[in-house]
């Protein structure tokens, strides 16, 4: 029985050291699909010519990359696949998408069929009103509108808190960011419930953007984390281990800055958010580990 043991142990290793499915993929294809957003401004947003750009796509492209190296491939192809906040976990499920690109939050419910990564974001959930509606807190939607994105979590805690606490609010769904947004300025819905830097992100590219603020205590608390394929342990390992290492080299912090801090396109103002005391204390001891 001795002499077995080491011998199990290291088919054991040999085991877990084969390329699951997503790898196996990957490597077989010599492309990484990278699923992206549509106006999730900064994270994952189209410009005018097409392109994916933001803080989230610049983080998998240094994942796609840690990957390539760690297949030990000369060359290996990142491809875009644009998803929706409705359809972008099923897209990683299904195999489609090799990670999500976005400003996925990571919760209980969603890990019961995606991984995740160690948070690139921490956010929560408040209002994006016009400046001159008067409405600075959550009760005052009493009798209103509030537009939110369909499959989102704020979706899903607005209509929670309006059961709960008896508001009477109207809560109508969105398709997407682009077309909530639309929807308040058009007077269609009294206020946009959506993470909080998503909705500075998608005001700041407005050329009316002193028309409306975002108000509000933070109805939720959002970890927003790269999506991953929860059956394929090895790539989340790599994937994990060059998020740590972009933290720790504070190679993350530099991308941070660029999508935050500074001027980004296609109006090239700034967003000037610093970062949040809940993501640098997150960040001293990285993990995918979230209390939600």
């Amino acid at each position: 029985m001795k002499t077995l043991l080491p011998l199990l142990l290291a088919l054991g290793v040999c085991a877990t050291a084969k390329a699951g499915p997503a790898l196996d993929r990957i490597q077989s294809s010599g492309r990484i699909v990278l699923a992206h957003r549509e106006s999730s401004v900064p994270f994952s947003y189209l410009l005018p010519d097409g392109r994916p750009v933001g803080y989230a796509v610049d983080l998998c492209l240094k994942m796609a990359e840690a990957v390539r190296k760690k297949l030990k491939m000369s060359t290996l192809n990142p491809q875009f696949l644009l998803v929706t906040p409705a359809n972008r976990i099923q897209m990683v499920v299904d195999g489609k998408a090799d990670m999500e690109c976005g400003s996925t939050t990571n919760n209980a419910e969603r890990r019961e069929k995606v991984a995740f990564t160690v948070p690139l974001y921490i956010t929560g959930a408040r209002y994006l009103v016009r400046a001159d509606s008067g409405i600075v807190e959550l009760a005052q939607f009493d009798g209103k509108t509030l537009v939110s994105t369909k499959g989102t979590t704020p979706l899903k805690s607005i209509t929670q808190a309006n059961g709960e606490r008896a508001l009477h609010i109207n809560i109508v769904e969105a398709p997407d960011h682009a077309k909530a947004m639309e929807m308040l300025a058009a007077g269609q819905a009294d206020g946009f419930v959506m993470d909080d830097v998503l909705l500075y992100g998608i005001v700041s590219a407005r050329p009316d953007a002193a028309k409306f603020r975002v108000v509000g205590k933070f109805l939720t608390i959002e970890p927003l984390s790269i999506v991953l394929p929860k059956n394929d342990p090895e790539l989340k390992a790599i994937v994990d281990e060059e998020m740590k290492r972009l933290i720790a080299s504070h190679e993350a912090q530099a991308i941070y800055d660029r999508w935050f801090m500074k001027p980004i396109p296609p109006k090239n103002t700034a967003l000037n958010l610093p970062m949040s005391y809940l993501l640098k204390d997150f960040w001293k001891y990285p993990s995918d580990q979230v209390p939600y």
